[in-house]
């Protein structure tokens, strides 16, 4: 009997796996230089905290507005062209801000514009990155794949602010910190500059050949496909309501609870979000390495796991010291991650080619589209609440979602892709 082979060896054995791991993890790590960067500048130029806010928004706003144009393009174009051009595109602007800065010309207009345009390419890079690797890879390996590159990036968010903070701190200028600064926004055109290469080396299947269609005429092509498909449409609507009723406490009730109740503050909250860091690394690790490992359905599995992040939430409100919170969120960022990397994988499998950008960027912009809401909504509920109450809130609006999942939705019959390629888990 000939034996199965391994996804773990046959993933890193896979060249096209190997340049997109390559090249994006360094523009991965590239991004949290300028994350920190940015807002360290402004603070610079003006210590106007509505002026760091818009700036911020800035960098969000395009993303948002214009990720389900970015969809369409890459569908239309190939994720890997739009994809090449948008680093090439962020290689240019932040190379233009690295000058600026380190000639000390940069001024809040340059710092405005700068930020729009990156936020606005990002909108393009978005759908198009999660669109490329089931062009890159065989089927069986998708799952694998996402979860070594979702748990490498995870790590990068660890780590990268931290190597970031130091670079920046230790090169700066006493009286405008802008040589530090110039070499953090340097470091990350030059990354986009070394995955624009790689990716180039990258060789994807082509997609059959489409007619030209307008924008919006596809965008809407794809809402109603992913409308008409059952158990797509249950599982876009149930994570929006995911979204809404965890985002909003993790975002605003978590910093609350620390200022309030929690021995060291800031550092308390640094420390449990590291620890829920780590937990979701390690189930994004072990989701792509060990893909056998799961309930008898995939949806099964997401109900359960968001029935114990309910149960989390209600024992939240109780927390009194930061290593109670770690505790709690450290299994809660294993399983969030398990089952992200999964759910994502499925979701490249499940949707058409032809319409895997768009659908991606559907799914992308409710998401994303949701956190700001839900940010909003847990602020003015702390309000009238006390966070105990907020998080008791929100347990129970989630495991009502999770209920009305589980009884009146086919989420609880999806299963997980088979095996395909000839390529089996192990």
């Amino acid at each position: 009997m000939t034996p199965t082979p391994d996804p773990r060896r046959a993933l890193f054995q896979n060249a096209n796996f190997r340049w997109l791991m390559g090249g994006g993890l360094l523009s991965m790590l590239g991004d949290q230089f300028t994350l920190l960067a940015l807002p360290w500048l402004v603070m610079t130029l003006t210590r106007d905290p509505l002026v760091l806010g818009t700036v911020l928004a800035l960098g969000s706003l395009p993303r948002a507005v214009f990720i389900l144009v970015g969809g369409a393009l890459a569908d239309r174009h190939s994720p890997k062209a739009v994809l090449w051009l948008t680093k090439w595109l962020n290689a240019a602007l932040l190379g233009l801000l690295t000058a600026l800065t380190a000639t000390g010309a940069i001024t809040l207009p340059w710092v405005y514009g700068l930020t729009l345009a990156i936020g606005l390419a990002s909108a393009f890079s978005y759908p198009a990155a999660s669109a490329i690797l089931p062009q890159a890879v065989p089927a069986a390996l998708i799952q694998p794949a996402n979860g070594v590159l979702m748990g490498a990036r995870q790590l990068v968010l660890l780590l990268g602010p931290v190597l970031a903070g130091l670079l920046v701190t230790s090169g700066s200028d006493p009286a405008l910190g802008r040589h530090g600064l110039a070499w953090a926004f340097g470091l990350d055109a030059a990354s986009f500059v070394v995955s624009a290469w790689t990716l180039a080396r990258v060789r994807t299947t082509a997609g059959e050949a489409r007619a030209a269609q307008p924008v919006f005429a596809a965008i809407a092509e794809a809402m109603r496909a992913c409308w008409r498909d059952q158990e797509l449409r249950a599982l876009f609507l149930y994570f929006a309501a995911i979204a809404f009723f965890v985002g909003g406490p993790i975002q605003v009730a978590l910093p609350v609870l620390a200022a309030e109740r929690l021995p060291g503050g800031a550092a308390a909250l640094g420390v449990m979000l590291a620890v829920h860091g780590l937990g979701a690394l390690a189930g994004m690790a072990v989701s792509g390495l060990k893909p056998h490992w799961r309930l008898a359905t995939l949806g099964g599995t997401v109900l359960l796991i968001d029935t114990l992040a309910g149960l989390v939430f209600l024992a939240f409100g109780h927390v009194h010291a930061a290593w109670q919170g770690a505790v709690l969120l450290l299994p809660l960022g294993a399983l969030g991650g398990f089952v992200q990397v999964a759910v994502y994988s499925w979701l490249q499998r499940r949707i058409a080619p032809a319409m895997l950008g768009r659908s991606m960027a559907l799914f992308m912009f409710i998401v994303m589209g949701l956190a700001p809401l839900a940010a909003a909504a847990a602020g003015a509920a702390l309000r009238v609440l006390d966070v105990t109450q907020l998080f008791t809130a929100a347990a129970l609006c989630l495991l009502a979602v999770v209920a009305a999942g589980a009884l009146f939705t086919p989420i609880r019959r999806i299963e997980y892709p088979r095996p395909a390629d000839g390529v089996q888990p192990g």
